[in-house]
Order: C-alpha cells, then structure tokens, then sequence
C-alpha cells in the first residue's frame, strides 16, 4: 500500500526542477533574413549552457545560444551554434530531408501536458523540417530502453526560417506565426520548451534543459517558457483551393493511348473555431499520392503490411488520433467526395473527429457509398499520462463494423510507465452479427543502465476493424525484454553499449484463453554498440521455433495415387515445429558531409513459409544516401531475400528491390526528383519439402491450381517537379510508368503496360 501511495504522490507531485525563463514581449518586427543584427535580438532571453544527450550524457563539447522573444502575433527565435571540432553539415534539401545535416530542433509543448509537442527543425541554411512528438509508451526494436521516441514528420506547419554559416559555425533566424499552433486560452500563458541539437560529425545530440534517457518522459524533462500574455492569433482561416488532372496511358492493341480524366475541382478549408480547436473540411479533395509507396518485404505472410498516411487533409492534427493497435487507420478512407474533421484540446481533454462519405470502389459491393466515423478523446492525468477513449463507425447496406476502447498510460516514478487497452469491435454482413474483444498490457522502466520492456497483446480470432490497421488477428504475443547498459567516456572509441534479451511467446488466441501451448516461441539476443564518431554496430542470435499454423496452409491440397489408378487429395498437414537459428550484423555510418549509409544482414537457419519447412535464409536491408553537392541528392535503398531448402539446397525464393532516387533542389521550394523501383521476385513450383516432396496445389473456386514457378519482373519509374513555398501551396508536375520483363534484370525488351502524367496545382489562402 505505501508503494502505491508514493507512486501516486510522484505522479501528482509539483514539479520544481524546470529551468523557468521568460521572455520579452517586444512591439517589433524583423525581417527573417538569418543576422541577428537589429536591436531587439540584444533585448531577447538568452539560453545556454547546453548538456549531452546522445550518445552519452555529461556536458556539451560545442557552444549553443538561443535567443527567444515573442511580438503580439508571432514567436521569434535566434540561434547561434559555434562549431570549433569539426565540420558543419548543410545542403539545400526538400522539406523534412535534413536528417544528414547538423540541425536545430525546437519542441513547443503549447498545452504544457507533457505527452506531446510541436517539433520546429532547421539546418544550417535555414531548411525546414517539422511534425509532432507525441509520447505514446511504443517501444520496438532493440537497445537500451528510454530516451525520445520518434518524431512523426507528417505535418508541415506554416513558419518563416532562414540561415547562414558563419565563421564560428552558423547562425539561425526563425519566426513562428502564431496562427500555425494551437494553444491554451489562458490570459497568461507557460509551454514547455525544449531545444536540441544535433552534432552531426560526433553523431551527439545535446539539449537545453538538462535530460536523462532513464527518464519514462523526454518531454516531463522539458524547460519552460513563462509569462507569455496578449498572443494575438486572429482570425484563422485557411481556404487551399486545388486543381487536378492527369493522362492515363493504356496500350489498346499494338497502340497507345492517353485518356484524359476530368479536370477536378475541389478544395479544403482549415478554420481555428478557438486558439486550440480547428475545424477542417474538403470536398472532392485529390486523394492520390504523388509517387508510389517504397516497396517492402513480407517476411511473415500471416502479417500485412503497413503504409504510413501521406495525405494533407489527414496529416494536420494527425497526432490527436494516435492510438494503441491502430485502431484509428485513416487510409481507410480511400477517396470521400467530402469530409470533415474536429481536432484540437478543451481543458486537459485532446478531442479528435473525422466523418466521411467515401467513394464507391471502397465499398464491399462497389456500389456504394460507405460513411467513415473516426472518433477519439484523450483526457490528460497528472504529469505525462493520460486516459484515452476511442470510436468508430464505417457502414453500408451490405455490412457495418463498429469499434468502441478505452486506454491509458501512466507514467510513475519517473522511470516507470504502464499502459492498458480494452477495446470491442461488432460487425454486421449478410445480417450475421459478430462481437469480439481487443486487450492489451505494457509494463516499462526506463534506465540509464537497468530497462525492462515487457508487453501481453491479445487480438481475437474474430475481431475487425474497417477504420484501423491489424497486422495479424487471432493471436496473443507475450514478451519480456530485460537490458543493460554500460557508458563510457566522451573520449573512448566505445562510448555506449548495451546487450538485451527478447523473450517472446505468441499463441492463437483460442489456445491462449483455454490454456493451450504457444505457437511461436523467440529468444534473441541482441546488442549495440554506439562508437566514437556516431558509428552504431549492432549484431545479435535469433533462437526460434515456429509451429504449424494450419489457417495459413488451409486451401493447399496434395494429390496422390491411392493405387486403384485413381488419386487422392489430401489436406496440407505440415511439420509440428519448426526450430530456427539466425544471426545478424547491423552497421550505421556517422552522418558524413557528404555520405551516410546503415545496413542490416541476416543469415542462418529460419522457416520456409512457402512450403512450411526449415530453409537457409538471407536476408539483406541497405540504404546509402550521397550528396555529392549542395543541391544534388541521391539514395539508393535495397531489399534482398532468398530462401534456400536445406533438404536439398534448391532455392524457393529470392526477391530483388532496389529502389533509387535522384533529386536536384533548385532552391528552397523547387526541385525535381527521379525515382526508380525494380521488384524482382522468382519462386520455385512449390512442393511437400521434406516429407512426401509431392506437388503442392492450392483450391481455388475454379478447381485445384498446381503452385507452379512464377516470376515477378516489374519497374515503376516516377519524376515529379515539385514547387511548394510554402506548405499548403504546391505545383506538381509529374509521369509515371510501369514496365515487366520477362528476364530478370534484363532491362533492353521492357514492355510499358502503363502510364500517366499528372498535374496538382494548389494554393494556400491565410486570412
């Protein structure tokens, strides 16, 4: 009992240890130029003495100094980073392309809840990136536990920046309307703040307000911005009107012809109801993507694949709807002729709402009109934690499918956090009604030496979402992830390394309620080393065993002659178990001037999903980017995996995608951009590897198809030219083309099936 008490008073406890500033609110106006060199930056708050965060914590090796004032309807920041040990990384780059380069990143936490914030990032020249961090407990992959999680780029806010590199390093002008946030409606205001920076020679980050990677919140460690009164936001109301078209190319005989679509007309309109609620609508919105979605490898066909959203409308006010098992998965509305959405806070209450009428081809009969409903309300608890409810509703004549949850995150102790969630789903089609439950629990500490991830998720055989993504339903997955780490000191060659073992246990949900043994059994061993310089050495043993999964294999069939000159189909009855053995190496480069790479290279022992046997596997992830000048950028991304039976050492399969991509940025808002994408893919006519090494079929409504070799020879070749100002307002021009082949990598006898140019022309009206 007195354990809980303490935890709560922790949890509810005033904090005294913020660095506090305030600063002045100053009648001027500047011209964003990168010199700060008019007299108001002489009356502005200064910010100093910045500390090492990554990759070991102590104190800062360069010297930072960030100067912050605010005039009636903007915030202004001037930033002076002095860089005596090495050299300053900066290229002109497309928005949100700034990972290689030395850079600024402010954290504004305008509601000062500490779960989430407004990230403003610039480079030396004063490129912009930004998006949301939002604190949501979702750990992945493997190393010490702690430290900030991902910032989720997706949005883009309006903002004025610009810089230059000076004989001490550089210099950083920015100024951030105050129509771009949202924040309290208090007549005195306090927002958390903090600034990082990255050191891109050292591979360190270093912040303002002193924090610890033990610590379960990077934002609970945040500075504060205090005294802020008389912000006038104005009337905000931005109307984006949108023109689009495009050619789709089809060969029609030994022809080839173009028919053009209809010239669409739509628009959307972003209205701020209050200074912290924001109301948007579309109609006929082009919902198309510009280029076509990065090619993945699935390495686990009973898991999908999952697309990141990329679609304006959907992005501003993304983070409002973020939640547990994606149960909120807005690419499922594919194309509404119109929609509306509700985000924003009231009090400590996050309030999230997108309604829409979605086209015909997304319906489950193609011929009607599906209404979407997404709802979610979050309610902020003491420091850093939160309460959290979800809805949705997507429905049709033909079916209807309704999810209703609830979840929370607490965070204790300061390098605690507990996570829970509950949620239900009721689908109805061809008047059969299905109910099915969704529950989860995730237990984490934080440490600088000492973590522990530990997470139970279970799914129901029968639980659906039309409106979320599920990766896999119908299991249970159990694990434990306990790890340790050493620092060493800023001048050793190793300066971090940290070993952890993943204990993972995942059964069919059924065998789970009712005491049954796990399917899928996983121990993996893992560790990473962080070196001087920024280069990051990982490598590890995956020990697994994998059992017969019967869904997976329920429509191949094995014929076989029953000796009275007839033949016998059997069902596919595979080996009980399979064990696996793996090992892998990973290697990441330090963000050189002018080059970065990271690689990641599997080998050993691991199952054959196409015949459900053991099989050699390889497996290679690489991705190199060059800047070979300023304005000029290529990267070069490739997937390879081949799958070898370890009877006989023939191959099953092997998969090829390189996917390479060339950019010349012209200035700040232009550039063109040439992307190529090959999916090579072979795979052998399947068989009972192993056991009878009979030929597989597989039963189709038209009767038993033999699984025969099939080869996959597709390139996808897309140019954009892009012009964006500023977000909101763009003009792109755009083709692009598929071909196949019919020899792999033979690329002389391409044959185009089709093609298309497109023209998006948009323009951002603030008022």
């Amino acid at each position: 009992m007195l354990a809980v008490v303490t935890a709560l008073l922790a949890l509810h406890a005033p904090d005294t240890t913020r660095i506090t500033i305030q600063p002045p609110r100053v009648e001027a106006t500047v011209v964003v130029d990168g010199q700060l060199t008019e007299a108001v930056w002489g009356q502005a708050a200064r910010l100093t003495g910045f500390t090492r965060y990554l990759p070991v914590e102590g104190p800062s090796v360069d010297s930072t100094e960030v100067l912050v004032w605010y005039s009636a309807t903007a915030m202004h920041f001037g930033i002076r980073a002095y860089e005596a040990h090495g050299t300053v990384n900066a290229t002109l780059a497309d928005r949100d392309r700034i990972g290689g380069d030395d850079n600024i990143q402010l954290f504004l936490d305008t509601y000062h809840d500490r779960r989430q914030a407004v990230m403003l990032a610039v480079n030396p020249l004063g490129v912009q990136s930004d998006g949301v961090l939002v604190e949501t407990g979702r750990t992945g992959g493997t190393g010490a536990v702690g430290g900030r999680e991902p910032t989720d780029l997706s949005p883009d806010y309006v903002y004025q920046s610009k810089g230059r590199l000076t004989s001490y390093g550089y210099e950083v002008e920015i100024r951030v309307p105050f129509k771009s946030l949202r924040y309290q409606t208090a007549a005195v205001q306090s927002w958390g703040f903090q600034v990082v920076r990255e050191v891109q020679h050292a591979g360190a980050e270093e912040t303002w307000a002193p924090a610890r990677r033990a610590a379960a919140s990077f934002l609970g460690q945040s500075g504060q911005l205090d005294g802020l009164t008389e912000m006038r936001r104005g009337l905000v109301v931005d109307v984006t009107p949108e023109l689009t078209t495009r050619w789709d190319g089809a060969g029609a005989g030994t022809d080839w012809g173009y028919n053009a679509q209809d010239v669409r007309l739509g628009g959307t309109v972003r209205w701020g109801v209050t200074e912290n609620l924001t109301l948007n609508g579309t109609v006929r919105p082009d919902f198309s993507q510009v280029e076509a979605d990065a090619g993945q490898i699935q390495f686990d066909p009973r898991v999908a694949l999952f697309f990141g959203e990329r679609r304006p409308f959907f992005l501003d006010g993304l983070e409002v709807f973020n939640t547990p098992n994606n149960l909120i998965y807005t690419r499922t509305i594919g194309q509404p002729d119109a929609a509306v959405k509700l985000t924003g806070k009231v009090g400590r209450t996050d309030l999230g709402l997108i309604a829409g009428l979605d086209g015909k081809e997304f319906s489950l009969t193609g011929d009607e009109r599906p209404t979407a409903l997404m709802a979610r309300v979050q309610r902020g608890l003491g420091r850093s934690s939160r309460l959290g409810f979800v809805y949705t509703d997507r429905r049709e004549e033909a079916g209807s499918n309704q999810v209703a949850g609830v979840d929370g995150r607490f965070v204790f102790g300061g390098v605690y956090a507990a996570q829970f969630q509950l949620a239900g789903s009721h689908t109805v089609v061809g008047g059969t009604a299905t109910d099915a439950p969704l529950w989860g629990l995730r237990f984490n500490r934080s440490g600088r030496r000492v973590g522990l991830r530990s997470t139970l998720n279970a799914i129901s055989d029968d639980f659906e979402t039309w409106s979320g993504f599920i990766g896999r339903a119908g299991i249970v997955n159990a694990s434990v992830n306990p790890s340790y780490t050493w620092e060493f000191d800023q001048s050793a060659f190793v300066q971090r390394f940290t070993t952890d073992v993943r204990i993972d246990g995942t059964y069919q949900y059924q065998n789970f309620v009712h005491g049954g043994q796990v399917q899928d059994q996983k121990y993996h061993i893992n560790t990473t080393s962080i070196l001087q310089g920024g280069w990051v050495v990982g490598a590890g043993a995956y020990i697994e065993a994998f059992g017969w999964d019967k869904a997976l294999y329920s429509r191949y069939r094995l014929l076989r002659n029953d000796g009275l000159g007839g033949i016998d189909t059997l069902a596919y009855t595979g080996t009980p178990r399979i064990p696996n053995l793996d090992y892998y190496l990973s290697i990441g480069t330090p963000a050189f001037k002018r080059f970065n790479a990271n690689s990641f290279f599997l080998y050993g022992n691991d199952e054959n999903f196409y015949e459900w046997s053991s099989a050699w596997l390889t497996y290679l992830n690489l991705n190199l980017n060059w800047r070979p000048t300023d304005q000029v950028r290529i990267g070069l991304t490739y997937n390879y995996q081949r799958v070898v039976r370890r009877s006989d050492n023939s191959q099953v399969n092997a998969t090829h995608i390189p996917r390479l991509t060339l950019e010349y940025q012209l200035a700040r808002p232009l550039f063109l951009r040439i992307i190529g994408q090959y999916v090579q893919s072979e795979t052998d006519s399947l068989r009972d590897d192993g056991r009878t090494d009979l030929p597989i079929y597989r039963q189709t409504p038209g009767g038993l198809v033999r699984a025969g070799a099939r080869s996959v020879n597709d390139l996808r070749l897309d140019l954009l030219a892009s012009y964006r100002p500023t977000p909101g307002t763009v003009l792109f021009l755009g083709y692009g083309s598929s071909y196949v082949t019919e020899e792999r990598f033979k690329f002389a006898t391409l044959d185009r099936t089709q093609d298309g140019f497109f023209v998006k022309l948009s323009y951002l009206f603030r008022m």
